[in-house]
């Protein structure tokens, strides 16, 4: 399927190293893109679980996700669309962090997010483990704007963006596959910049 939003390949010499292929600098602008009504979410409501296959499934409130020990990411991020923001800091904490509250299952291979508003997305577990993924709050210095999944989204920078769920809501732990929203409308399973993993086939 080709991209409606893939821009002229600029020369090899004049291209970032950060940034995958087909991919361009969106340079200050954060570029906004939802599948769905922006939500507004109140902290004192908000609630992040974990369940599935773990020893005792967890809720986290504002207020108790807050104070599991922080963790920051500065990097790039890329969108399937082809813009990438680049050089930019999330603050949150790891989701190692918080899959090690629960216990995951030996048997566990996938996770599908959840967000409050009903989207869904799916990830090997080895692309949310080991340094790879967080639930974010703040973005270079300010909270989370909401039209980028404020108050929280997950951060899984390796990926293109659809696969950090904005609002999210939680994570399900499971040993098999299972596509998300956009994976069932054809958009890549995993999703890796770097391969181009835009759609089925890719």
């Amino acid at each position: 399927m080709a991209s409606p939003f893939r821009r002229p390949a600029s020369r090899v010499a004049d291209r970032d190293p950060r940034l995958p292929p087909g991919q361009y600098d969106t340079g200050t602008s954060f570029p906004v893109l939802t599948a769905e009504v922006t939500p507004r979410l109140d902290t004192s409501t908000w609630t992040f679980r974990i369940d599935g296959l773990v020893a005792e499934p967890k809720s986290w409130t504002w207020a108790e996700i807050q104070q599991v020990p922080g963790s920051r990411y500065d990097g790039d991020i890329h969108c399937v669309t082809t813009w990438s923001k680049l050089g930019t800091s999330f603050r949150g904490v790891s989701v190692d962090d918080l899959l090690a509250a629960v216990s995951v299952a030996p048997e566990a291979t996938h996770v599908v997010a959840w967000s409050h508003t009903g989207y869904t997305t799916n990830l090997p577990l080895g692309d949310v483990t080991g340094g790879k993924a967080w639930v974010v709050w703040e973005h270079e210095g300010r909270p989370l704007p909401v039209e980028h999944g404020g108050p929280a989204r997950l951060l899984v920078p390796h990926l293109y963006f659809w696969k950090s769920a904005k609002w999210v809501a939680g994570l399900r732990i499971l040993d098999h596959d299972e596509p998300g929203f956009w994976e069932t409308r054809g958009y890549h399973d995993r999703g890796d910049p770097w391969l181009e993993q835009r759609y089925a086939g890719d």
